[in-house]
C-alpha cells in the first residue's frame, strides 16, 4: 500500500495531552482536587465564535429577557401573532441562531415561535450552567409566554426539557401537546462517561462526580436519563429523530429510548449527523406535519 492510501488518525492537540496531564497528576495527590477541575470543565460551555448566518437567522425576532435565578436569560420571538406558540430549546454550546432554518420552517406555517439562549451560552449570562439550572431557564421561559403548544428540543437541550423535566402549561393541566426531540441522549451517565473517557479520568473521579450530583439534587444522576423517565413526559404527541452517523450521541442510545417510550414515534435519519438535523428541510417539514 502506498503512502498515499495510508489512513492517519490526526495526532491529538497538545493542550488536550496537557489538560489530560494535569488531571491525571491531579487525581494522584487528591480525587477530590481533580474532581473539582473536571467539574469545571464538564460544567463550562465554550462561546463558539458567531457564524456568518446567525445575525440573519434572529434579524426578524424580537429580544426580550427573563430571569431565572442568578442568570439573565436572552430569549428571541419571530411571529408574534402566530396562532400557536413553538419554544425551542437548543443543545450544549449552541444558542437561539443555530434554530434560524427551523424557525423559519414554523413561521411559515403559522406558528409564533420562541427560542432561548441557554444560561452561560449566547447572549445570557453566567459562564458554567448545569442540566437542572438548563432547565429552570427553559421552565422560566416556558412560564413567560403563557400557553405552550411545542417544543423541539435539541441534544442537551432535550435532556433538560425531559429529564429534569421542565412542566408546561400547569394552569391548564400540565400536558404539553406536541414534542419533537432531535439526537436526544438517552442515558445521564453515558454522557459522564463520554466525558470522562474523553479526558482519561480515573474511576474515582467520575463516581465522586456521581455522589456530587446526588448531593446536590438529591437523586441520582441516572434518574435523569431519558430512558428511564421519557415514559412519563406528560405529551399528547412525541417525536423522536435521531441520525444513524450521530457523531455525539450514538444511536443505540435513541432506540434505547424508543423502546422504553410507548407511543413515542421514532424517525431515524441517515448523513444529517448530530447539528445538521435542526436545519434539515425534510425533518422540518415532518416536524410541522406533526404540529399540525
Amino acid at each position: 500500500m502506498t503512502k498515499g492510501l495510508v489512513q492517519t488518525t490526526p495526532p491529538e492537540p497538545a493542550a488536550l495531552k496537557l489538560l489530560r496531564l494535569k488531571l491525571r497528576l491531579q487525581a494522584a495527590v487528591s480525587t477530590e482536587w481533580a474532581f473539582g477541575a473536571a467539574w469545571r470543565i464538564f460544567t463550562t460551555p465554550r462561546r463558539l465564535p458567531e457564524k456568518l448566518w446567525e445575525a440573519a437567522a434572529l434579524a426578524g425576532a424580537r429580544r426580550f429577557t427573563v430571569p431565572s435565578g442568578p442568570y439573565t436569560i436572552a430569549a428571541y420571538e419571530w411571529n408574534p401573532t402566530g396562532r400557536r406558540t413553538v419554544l425551542l430549546v437548543h443543545g450544549w454550546e449552541h444558542r437561539a441562531s443555530f434554530w434560524g432554518a427551523m424557525a423559519a420552517g414554523l413561521v411559515a406555517a403559522g406558528y409564533r415561535v420562541v427560542a432561548l439562549d441557554g444560561p452561560a451560552h449566547g447572549a445570557s449570562s453566567g459562564s458554567r450552567t448545569t442540566l437542572p439550572a438548563f432547565a429552570r431557564a427553559i421552565q422560566a421561559v416556558a412560564d413567560s409566554l403563557g400557553e405552550v403548544y411545542a417544543v423541539v428540543a435539541h441534544s442537551f437541550g432535550a435532556a433538560a426539557t425531559v429529564g429534569v423535566p421542565v412542566q408546561f402549561n400547569q394552569a391548564t393541566g400540565g400536558q404539553l401537546p406536541r414534542l419533537v426531540l432531535l439526537a436526544a441522549p438517552g442515558s445521564t451517565t453515558a454522557v459522564a462517561q463520554r466525558f470522562a473517557a474523553f479526558l482519561h479520568l480515573p474511576n474515582a473521579v467520575v463516581a465522586r462526580m456521581g455522589r456530587y450530583i446526588q448531593e446536590q439534587q438529591g437523586r441520582d444522576a441516572e434518574s435523569f436519563s431519558l430512558m428511564q423517565v421519557g415514559c412519563h413526559f406528560p405529551a399528547g404527541r412525541a417525536l423522536l429523530f435521531h441520525d444513524h452517523a450521530d457523531e455525539s450521541i450514538p444511536f443505540a442510545e435513541a432506540e434505547e429510548i424508543a423502546a422504553n417510550w410507548p407511543g413515542l414515534m421514532f424517525h431515524p435519519t441517515t448523513g444529517l449527523g448530530h447539528n445538521r438535523i435542526m436545519r434539515d428541510d425534510a425533518v422540518i417539514g415532518e416536524v410541522v406535519a406533526l404540529l399540525g
